[in-house]
């Protein structure tokens, strides 16, 4: 005897199609949380990394701000005006260029074989700006068909070695030191770079000392170097363009102001010359 079923189990067009509804509602809510979560997580690491470039940067010149001056025991090289510890060139056009500093001090070479078995040498080393040659590919295409350079700077150093017997600095290129170099890129994405010399008594020396201007009684006198960088970020941070200011240190005529959607972070630390007043 066949049965017959009056009702027959499954679900319908309509009710598949709510189905299809809130999986797409549920996947858009999953999405859109991903995306917050995500960008958020790159605007913090996108921040922690410009940070830390600049800390790697900064700590590098205070390492060479607190060897400025410094002598070995015994070092028999003439001390000339071309070895003033801490020279500071300040920009002149804060819109193409920043502050330069060289700094010079002592070392020594061992030689086991020979005689004398001590030579002393003496090196200097140098921080400045220098226009960024990244193209900015957000900007209109010159007429070369290249893109202009970004609008920033880049920081560059160079360490070369004094020649007693010329009297001269020699060249890193050809002078067969190791430990010498000529200009190299040190960070790029640099806004602005400042130093300022400080004497004894916490003050400004303005201007910088040099061997031959008129604060130059003030050349071994300075005891510390407040140093001010600004970096930017490498491509857009905020959502939105709106006017952002760079506040310089001291000199309220080198504030800056842009309008973009670049983050920008500026470190301020002062560096110890310990080993200047020493003579």
């Amino acid at each position: 005897m066949e049965k017959k079923f009056s009702n027959n189990a499954g679900v319908t067009l309509i009710e598949i199609l709510i189905g299809i509804l809130i999986s797409v509602i549920m996947m858009g809510a999953m999405f859109t949380s991903y995306t917050v979560v995500n960008n958020t997580y790159s605007q913090v690491t996108d921040r922690a990394k410009i940070s830390s470039t600049g800390r790697d940067v900064i700590g590098m010149i205070m390492r060479d701000v607190r060897n400025a001056g410094f002598k070995y025991f015994g070092d028999n090289i003439q001390t000339t005006n071309a070895h003033a510890p801490i020279i500071i060139t300040k920009s002149r056009n804060f819109n193409t260029s920043c502050d330069k500093i060289d700094i010079v001090y002592g070392d020594v070479e061992y030689r086991s074989n020979k005689t004398p078995k001590y030579v002393f040498e003496r090196y200097k080393v140098t921080y400045e700006c220098k226009a960024s040659t990244i193209p900015d590919k957000n900007s209109p295409q010159l007429s070369s068909g290249s893109y202009p350079p970004i609008d920033a700077f880049a920081i560059y150093k160079t360490k070369v070695k004094w020649n007693n017997t010329s009297k001269n600095w020699n060249d890193p290129n050809t002078d067969g030191d190791e430990s010498t170099y000529p200009s190299q890129l040190i960070v790029d994405y640099v806004v602005d770079l400042i130093f300022n010399p400080i004497d004894e008594k916490g003050l400004l020396i303005n201007p910088p000392p040099t061997p031959t201007n008129a604060t130059k009684s003030f050349l071994y006198k300075i005891k510390t170097v407040d140093i001010a960088l600004t970096v930017r970020s490498t491509k857009d941070f905020y959502r939105k363009s709106k006017l952002r200011k760079v506040l310089a240190m001291i000199d309220t005529t080198r504030n800056k102001s842009k309008t973009d959607k670049f983050l920008r972070d500026t470190i301020v630390v002062t560096a110890h010359a310990r080993n200047l007043g020493l003579e």
